[in-house]
């Protein structure tokens, strides 16, 4: 799909988004004030910060990856941004926006029988949540 159009609906997690980045902060600020508070007389190797970077490294970004997730639909079709992968139709191709009871979030079903979960939205959100999925619905029709 082309670029997107003005955006008629935009959706991001709410909770999820905050978890994620607060966990992320709370990370960052306790690794750098256990760094500092450690005894003089401890020191690492160069191979032990390299594991220590690359590990908090990874956490970070399976964190933002999580925060960056959103929806964004406009009148010529769907953007779904599920971590660093992002997926676009047109209203044409999608079939249908199915969220049953119980489903954390919903799941759009395209008419070549594809499914694409739609993160963004978490039903945790609340009426935030079924009325996204309300009027994607209507986008779709």
């Amino acid at each position: 799909m082309p670029h997107l159009m003005a955006a008629l609906l935009t959706v991001r997690p709410g909770g999820a988004r905050y978890v994620a980045y607060g966990v992320a902060a709370v990370l960052l600020v306790m690794t750098v004030v256990i760094g500092v508070s450690l005894p003089e007389t401890i020191e690492f190797t160069t191979a032990e910060l390299v594991t220590l970077a690359f590990t908090l490294g990874g956490v970070l970004v399976v964190l933002h990856g999580v925060g960056r997730s959103r929806v964004v639909a406009d009148e010529a079709g769907i953007r779904i941004v599920n971590g660093y992968r992002s997926h676009d139709f047109h209203w044409a191709a999608v079939a249908g926006i199915s969220m049953k009871e119980g489903d954390p979030w919903p799941t759009l079903l395209t008419i070549d029988d594809a499914r694409v979960m739609l993160f963004a939205i978490q039903r945790t959100d609340g009426p935030q949540a079924s009325a996204a999925v309300r009027r994607l619905r209507e986008l779709a029709a």
